[in-house]
């Protein structure tokens, strides 16, 4: 309908602009939208407030004008210039009702479109070695991930979700490492944990599990690992480069296989792990794309740059020019030892992911990590990309509290702040539902009493509930053996008159908007805010009004309706991860 009224709008600007009302060079943006409030109208456009100053006439004169010329339909009931110059539409009831036939033919398929058809994007989000199990932040990271993905591939792109395991980083071999030396202790050996090295509880069981599964392979003596190696705490500054000997230790004394081996089984036992957790909420990749299988690109994309004259030496290692692209510094990629950074992986994992077929790569990051996207944009520039190839996504932190003590869960307090405690504290869905339901930008605080409790004031059983109201209603009319006839329902929608069945009507119309809008944003807030608007409409308009009335036309087209509103709420929640449920 919008897109109709846009047309006929274009069909009477330029009538106007024949009649010399109008500037023939005048071209603005013409756009109709909705109205916030029902006494407005249906739908509205500011085109006359648009041509008013060339055409050196009053927005009113100008609208008037414009309704003059538009071209009749019996889509819309009334047309009406409202305030300073606004074109107020009144749709016909017909044109409202033919919302519920809509929604119940293309049944799942309502709201989706084909907007991104012939577009990749790659969706990253919470990659890293997951040393730990993934803390209450990655776990908002996570949900937010995925449930973008869902909104992208709802509009039509081809979207494909990635886990990026950081396995060529420094953090890899520091963490590799650590697990080696607890080994080493198992298998009998006197260690010194040095500053440096990882003492998590899970370093441990991952040591233990090495153990179990090749027992004294990988042991070699601890005088022989720290040999030339000064086993004093090393003078404050210097750890980082004390481990860093270590870890070269490592490798000398295993060699490049066997390190590797070990290092491959400390990763695989936390990506299986992080893996087992992340399916339990619904948060699935298309590819774990481990980043040390691109190892070859490195070299090639830094020898691109290096080309192109973004790369110089300093003191023996080579920087990017980065501050070229509007970074606040240059960034250093090869150490003066030959080492790769961690920033000239990311270099090339980015590259990667174009070089594999990424239209966009849509990275969702914490904003504690904000820092590092001005350098990666400039990465993006700097290879050729067009910018605004490479987009992120960025999301606040998350507090969990309870609605007795309204102070945030300190870190040490328990379980609850993993993913896996919150799944297991609350639920899938309730998960999904709260994590998507701030705006990204906003501070999380999730009130885990009332994320369990059972009643409207729940944001998330309110919707649930009203998906399962309609279920029920259709129960009853089994159960009350009353008849009901989907053809003769839609035949008889213009019965529905009432304010609320108009109101829900119009919320339905809206959910293709609101699904491309959310999307197009990466905001999965919005289809929370619209969940919670339409559950609201329904539990208000069943409380006023009786749906299985003696009258059997009446009948037919309210259980319609509701069938119908039972339909977007289902394609909602299944965009971010939530289930349908038929009996609360």
């Amino acid at each position: 309908m919008i897109a109709l009224l846009e047309q006929q709008l274009l069909f009477a600007l330029n009538k106007l602009k024949f009649d010399g009302l109008v500037p023939g060079g005048v071209s603005p943006r013409v756009a109709v939208t909705r109205t916030r409030k029902a006494s407005h109208g249906d739908l509205t456009s500011n085109l006359a407030m648009l041509l008013a100053g060339p055409a050196g006439k009053s927005p009113r004169d100008i609208a008037n004008a414009l309704v003059d010329a538009l071209p009749a339909s019996d889509s819309i009931r009334r047309t009406v210039v409202a305030g300073p110059g606004f074109i107020n539409f009144y749709l016909a009831n017909s044109t409202q009702t033919a919302v519920i036939e809509t929604v119940l033919r293309e049944a799942d398929s309502y709201g989706r479109s084909r907007y991104g058809q012939g577009q990749r994007i790659q969706v990253e989000f919470i990659s890293a070695i997951p040393i730990r199990p993934l803390p209450v932040g990655q776990a908002r990271g996570a949900i937010l991930g995925a449930t973008v993905a869902n909104l992208l591939d709802a509009i039509g792109f081809e979207v494909q979700c990635e886990f990026c395991v950081n396995n060529a980083d420094r953090e890899a071999n520091v963490l590799t490492t650590s697990v080696w030396l607890h080994y080493l202790a198992i298998c009998g050996e006197t260690i010194e944990y040095p500053a440096g090295a990882l003492s998590d509880p899970c370093v441990s069981e991952i040591a233990s599990a090495l153990f179990d599964a090749h027992g004294n392979a990988y042991r070699y003596a601890a005088d022989r690992v720290f040999e030339r190696i000064d086993v004093d705490e090393p003078v404050v500054g210097d750890c980082e480069r004390y481990f860093d000997r270590l870890i070269k230790r490592c490798r000398q004394l295993l060699g490049v296989c066997r390190y590797r081996e070990i290092l491959d089984f400390v990763l695989y036992s936390r990506v299986s792990e992080a893996r087992d957790d992340l399916i339990e909420v619904g948060v699935f990749y298309d590819i774990w794309f481990r980043e040390r299988s691109g190892a070859a690109d490195v070299g090639r994309v830094l020898d691109v740059l290096a080309e192109c004259g973004h790369l110089y030496r300093m003191d023996g290692a080579m920087w990017f020019r980065s501050s070229d692209f509007g970074d606040n510094k240059d960034r250093l990629v090869v150490r003066a030892n030959g080492q790769c950074t961690d920033f000239a992986w990311d270099i090339a994992n980015i590259d990667n992911k174009f070089q594999r077929g990424a239209n966009r790569v849509l990275c969702v990051i914490g904003a504690d990590c904000c820092g590092c996207t001005k350098r990666l944009i400039a990465v993006e520039q700097a290879l050729g990309y067009p910018r605004g190839t490479l987009q992120f996504v960025l999301f606040q932190f998350t507090n969990l509290y309870h609605c007795d003590e309204h102070e945030a869960i300190s870190l040490s307090s328990g379980s609850t702040e993993t993913l896996r405690g919150i799944h297991d504290a609350i639920g899938k869905d309730a998960a999904r539902y709260f994590f998507a339901m701030y705006r990204n930008a906003r501070h999380l605080n999730l009130n885990l009493d009332l994320a369990k409790l059972q009643s409207n004031d729940n944001p998330v059983y309110c919707v649930l509930s009203a998906h399962a109201l309609v279920c029920s209603v259709v129960r009853q009319l089994n159960q009350r053996r009353l008849e009901f006839d989907q053809q003769a329902g839609l035949g008889a929608l213009d019965l529905l008159v009432q304010p609320a069945e108009l109101e829900l009507m119009t919320k339905l119309a809206i959910y293709p908007e609101i699904l491309q809008r959310a999307a197009l944003a990466y905001e999965p807030h919005q289809i929370t805010g619209y969940l919670m608007d339409l559950a609201n409409s329904l539990h208000s308009y069943y409380n006023a009004h009786k749906v299985l009335v003696e009258n059997s036309e009446l009948r037919h087209a309210r259980v319609c309706l509701l069938l119908a509103v039972k339909q977007v709420l289902a394609n909602s929640l299944t965009t971010i991860g939530v289930s349908t449920p038929e009996v609360m």
